[in-house]
């Protein structure tokens, strides 16, 4: 199933499926009411339908065969929010080696653009503290904690901090924990997914790059209002398919500037599900991030957003995140 949590004009979260091509959402509660009778709460929200379990979405699957017209809503009149908002918790990992070396060589570029002679600069720089980075990303997955109240949908618009000058977006997909989760083995960790979102972790990469010299990993780079942009769907595990054999694409205005596959993971969600849970329980709704693919984002290339630019993530199967980027009229004025 293509699940969502979406909102009508009174603002109230619900629970719905995509169907139709995606251009229409049945609001899975209301349908439940007009084909069983009573109110399934159980079917309130995305949250409560992934904690069901099988069962309950077996349920959803039953309703959506049906379809009732009172509880179909067209896709053009409600606003998606992102598929679980907030989810349970977010880790954000790094599992593609080319998207670490492209972008460390990528920030090398810009030191030495900055001084007199830029190629004799580069040739001279130290690569060490680098080179530990990939060192240790391929011993072990890494991985940090996002700000799960900064999530947002592909209806809202992602805001510009005010600090920051140089944004860019992150192209990634992501899986969402089913059931509780500890001490899994890599062998049984696929059996915890419940299914997938493609995610755009919005960066600041002026702030990240003064503060990633504190070696505590990033902070106001990506914490901010709007910076975690998940959707437009839910993909439940068993429709997807496959999920290391996805084409990712990021396009800006409609130009497109980089493209990956999924196959390239260095470290799979099962990867990550086994090492985050040595004695730590991971809970139904938690969201794990694959990290950015190669060529997925534009600090490889030293190119930024700009205001009012339209940011497509697509990765097969899934669909395709639009955000849209807006500055304020008041930093428009300080910049």
């Amino acid at each position: 199933m293509r699940l969502v949590t979406f909102q009508l004009a009174d603002g109230v979260q619900r629970s719905g499926a995509l169907f139709d091509n995606d251009h229409a959402v049945l609001d899975l509660r209301e349908a439940s009411r007009i084909v069983r009778g009573g109110d399934s709460v159980a079917l309130a929200s995305v949250q409560a339908l992934l904690t069901g379990g099988d069962p309950l979405l077996e349920e959803a699957r039953a309703l959506l065969a049906r379809a009732p017209a009172d509880a179909v809503r067209e896709r053009s009149t409600v606003k998606l929010l992102a598929p679980i908002q907030p989810p349970t918790q977010m880790r954000d990992c790094s599992c593609f080696e080319l998207h670490l070396r492209q972008s460390f060589a990528a920030a090398r570029r810009a030191r030495a653009l900055r001084t007199p002679d830029p190629e004799a600069t580069l040739k001279a720089m130290n690569t060490r503290a680098d080179d530990r980075v990939i060192d240790t990303f391929n011993r072990q997955p890494i991985y940090y904690k996002c700000n799960r109240f900064a999530v947002i949908g592909p209806d809202d618009d992602v805001i510009w901090p005010a600090y920051s000058k140089l944004l860019d977006f992150e192209l990634e997909f992501g899986c969402y924990i089913g059931q509780r989760a500890k001490d899994v083995s890599r062998e049984n960790a696929r059996a915890h997914i419940y299914g997938y979102t493609i995610f755009n972790d919005i960066s600041a990469r002026d702030a990240q790059a003064t503060e990633m010299g504190g070696l505590l990993g990033p902070a106001k780079g990506k914490d901010f209002d709007t910076a975690n942009v998940m959707g437009p769907c839910l993909v439940t595990a068993d429709e997807l398919g496959d999920p290391y054999d996805l084409t990712m694409i990021a396009r800006v205005n409609g130009e497109e500037w980089g493209r990956g596959n999924t196959r390239d993971m260095r470290w799979q969600f099962e990867d990550v599900i086994a090492h985050i849970s040595r004695s730590e329980t991971l809970h139904p709704g938690e969201f794990l991030g694959s990290g950015t693919v190669g060529n997925g984002c534009g600090l490889e290339q030293l190119r930024y957003l700009k205001p009012d630019d339209v940011v497509e993530l697509e990765v097969e199967g899934i669909g395709i995140l639009r955000s849209r980027i807006v500055r304020p009229v008041l930093q428009e004025v300080e910049a």
